[in-house]
């Protein structure tokens, strides 16, 4: 587990995408010809995975800040507005009025989704746009959505090791690649990263293994720590060669939007606090689980001794 020797300002600073989400919900398929069909719920609310980590760890505790761009459009200013709202620090957000700020629409039918997505400023974020001395008052950097980052991705292995001369960890959660590719430099951005947070699905892809043990055993070697995402199945994680796993909890799930991230935030909250890895992956369960009793990524969002309850009933 990681160590400094002096105080920083932030315990996380995060980098990566910032788009607001538009969560529809009701039991309806789409069709074209023209066809309207009627939803039960809609919300607009905070979007992007790296921006429900950040509020993840916000709720748990921990000092957060943030890095990202958005344009200068209504959108943009209530992902700037929202974070700020959690007690997150927006100081390295850009703002670029040439830019519009990304949507995702998101159609949720209880464990199920249906995702479309406008990057708009998501793509745009450059090494350039990175506040190096916002990310040296940071104990750990966590980035996001790595293949939607295309302009920052092939600098991500130099951002990384950057990260680690101020003495940070690094975390990366990729997400989905919409070009089902998979690749992108991510060898060389595994070698400079600490934690690596995929889902199943995303593990199977980057490793090119069928099985998940023989994909963690695969990427091991590459990172030291990997924690993967197994939905109501719970998490399973490999370090030093050893595998730890842990279970989810039962809990009533109206969106499962986000709850991959808010496991992240439970896991890295564990992480920076020197928690056993198992107990580590059991905050993680726990907060992603408890992030799906409402809509959106962060409404139901867990503080820690919310979580520190269901922690200390489990067997």
């Amino acid at each position: 587990m990681p160590a400094h020797s002096t105080p920083r300002d932030f315990d996380i600073v995060v980098v990566g995408e910032l788009n607001a989400d538009l969560i529809l919900t009701g039991n309806v398929t789409p069709a074209f010809g023209q066809v309207e069909k009627l939803v039960d719920d809609a919300t607009l609310t905070i979007g992007s995975s790296s921006a429900i980590f950040a509020c993840g760890v916000a709720r748990l505790g921990l000092r957060t800040a943030f890095i990202g761009k958005v344009g200068d459009d209504i959108f943009g200013q209530f992902m700037k507005n929202s974070l700020a709202e959690r007690g997150i620090d927006v100081s390295g957000i850009v703002v670029d009025p040439s830019l519009k700020t990304g949507l995702t629409v998101i159609l949720s039918r209880g464990n199920d989704r249906a995702i479309l997505t406008y990057l708009g400023s998501i793509s745009a974020l450059t090494y350039a746009d990175i506040d190096q001395a916002l990310i040296a008052r940071a104990r750990h950097l966590h980035l996001g959505s790595y293949y939607l980052l295309d302009s920052l991705r092939p600098i991500c292995p130099r951002l990384f090791a950057d990260a680690h001369q101020h003495g940070l960890t690094v975390s990366l959660d990729t997400n989905y690649d919409p070009t089902e590719q998979w690749q992108g430099g991510i060898t060389d951005t595994l070698a400079h990263t600490d934690v690596f947070l995929p889902n199943e699905a995303e593990l199977h892809a980057i490793s090119r293994q069928p099985t998940t043990d023989n994909a963690l055993r695969a990427l091991h070697q590459q990172v030291g720590l990997i924690a993967v995402k197994q939905g109501a199945q719970g998490a399973t994680a490999i370090h030093n060669g050893g595998l730890f796993t842990a279970g989810s909890i039962p809990v009533q799930v109206v969106d499962t939007t986000g709850a991959g991230d808010s496991f992240d935030a439970g896991f890295i909250y564990g992480y920076l606090n020197d928690w056993t890895l198992t107990d580590s992956l059991r905050l993680g369960c726990i907060c992603g689980a408890l992030s799906t009793r409402a809509a959106g990524g962060t409404a139901a969002q867990a503080t820690l001794s919310e979580a520190q309850a269901h922690l200390a009933a489990l067997p």
